[in-house]
């Protein structure tokens, strides 16, 4: 039976334990660079004993960024920088993965210190620009409302998405995730919730799934078929009227014959203030869902951050893999302490520099 330690083998890519860095934007990038504090940031993870290390939602060309200060990879010299950060995670033993993104109709706003208010959009003299998404919805009152992308200019934004898929190669990644999550673009053509259209992208199931399913085909044809390629997806919208687990479960389906090796998990964040019970775990139902009725790897998250509870989910077949951010900020070593939690700790490295400080989890 598998548990929290095991090994995770996807293609030819194998993860030392069942932990994973979850994607979570650092606000900290200069026109989509990383810099220092992305190498110390997810280097510190990859020595604290994560199986991978997942670097936040990387935007596809400038106006896909959440905010001006999100990581960017829609340029050739993006590529050096990356490379710095992925030869570091490899060397402690971890995968290193990214988020490939477009924020669509969310983009353009400020990092959350330099606003009082979530989701405020920078305006244009501060460098703001111009949103896109399926159709002229604004997220809120405080977003911008988004021009409505014509065909041309939805295949131009597929057409980014191939060529940041070709730089994440280049860059080391040997685990890509494609954002289809969160009320993004990709989100935001599947949910009926904001997808007005009545051409091929809009309107039935098939169609408001065309873009996701078009996209990971064309990211596919560039990523090499021995290395990781997963697909986060908001599973439900928690809204009535909105998309539901069974169309997750549906689209997964539809996924993993285009050749994605595992869906992750999350749900919301596309509308402002669903209705969600929020506890310990609340979205690993979801995972579990999708992992059983579309027979396909996946991903849990959301509020794990416990040893045990991490364990609990793999040995009950709920996911193949749990992703944590909020912890993992608490606690780079996270790992360290959850492998004496579930007595794994023969399972572990410790890197030979800390070796002796923590002896006392042997």
């Amino acid at each position: 039976m598998p548990h929290l330690f095991s090994p995770l083998t996807i293609k030819d890519i194998t993860l030392r334990n069942r932990i994973g860095v979850s994607p979570m934007c650092q606000y900290s990038a200069e026109d989509g660079f990383p810099n220092d504090w992305h190498l110390v940031h997810l280097g510190s993870r990859a020595v604290g004993g994560a199986g991978l290390v997942i670097a936040e939602a990387s935007a596809v060309e400038p106006r896909g960024r959440i905010s001006p200060d999100d990581l960017g990879i829609y340029s050739e010299k993006h590529i050096e920088a990356y490379q710095r950060v992925t030869r570091f995670i490899k060397d402690q033993g971890a995968v290193p993965g990214i988020q490939l993104a477009h924020a669509g109709r969310k983009a353009s706003t400020y990092a959350p210190w330099k606003q009082k208010d979530y989701g405020v959009n920078v305006s244009d003299d501060q460098g703001g620009w111009d949103v896109v998404g399926p159709s002229a919805i604004p997220f809120s009152e405080q977003h911008r409302t988004p021009q409505e992308l014509s065909i041309e200019e939805i295949q131009e934004i597929q057409e980014a998405f191939r060529q940041a898929t070709v730089r994440t190669r280049e860059s080391g990644f040997q685990w890509v995730e494609f954002h289809a999550a969160h009320g993004y673009l990709a989100h935001s053509f599947y949910s009926p919730l904001v997808n007005e259209r009545t051409d091929q992208y809009g309107g039935s199931f098939e169609n408001r799934i065309r873009f996701v399913i078009e996209t990971t085909r064309i990211m596919r044809q560039e990523w090499p078929d021995h290395l990781s390629f997963t697909v986060r997806i908001s599973s439900s919208d928690w809204v009535e009227g909105g998309w539901t687990i069974e169309d997750s479960i549906e689209l997964s389906k539809r996924l993993k014959e285009e050749g994605v090796d595992l869906i992750d998990c999350s749900a919301g964040g596309n509308t402002p203030n669903p209705s969600i019970d929020v506890g310990p775990g609340y979205q690993v139902s979801f995972s579990e869902q999708i992992r059983h009725s579309a027979d396909i790897a996946t991903a849990a998250v959301g509020l794990i951050n416990q040893g045990m509870q991490a364990d609990d989910h793999i040995r009950n077949g709920r996911a193949d893999i749990v992703l944590m951010a909020r912890e993992m900020l608490r606690d780079p070593y996270f790992p360290l302490k959850a492998s004496h939690d579930v007595h794994q700790t023969d399972k572990l490295d410790v890197p030979p520099q800390y070796e002796r400080g923590w002896t006392r989890w042997k």
